[in-house]
């Protein structure tokens, strides 16, 4: 378990500006961004004790991001 959040930016450093690009002009994948977003900021919290959950909620969170973040790369090698 890792307290830092896991921005897309950091994740993915080589396609920071194709991301910027993507969130303006393609609204699939802005809603990805802000669906993994949200769930990272859900993640991050609770791994903080911010807003602790019950340990199956926040490792499904965790899984969700992770669907995501891939979900995110392999829109970005496609486009």
């Amino acid at each position: 378990m890792s307290n830092t959040p896991h921005e897309l930016a950091e994740e993915f450093p080589d396609f920071a500006e194709k991301m910027s690009a993507l969130k303006v002009s393609d609204k699939h994948f802005a809603k990805l961004a802000a669906d993994y977003h949200e769930i990272n900021r859900k993640v991050h919290t609770a791994e903080t004790n911010v807003a602790p959950r019950e340990e199956l909620a926040e490792v499904d969170l965790r899984k969700r991001r992770g669907a995501l973040k891939d979900e995110i790369y392999a829109y970005l090698k496609a486009n």
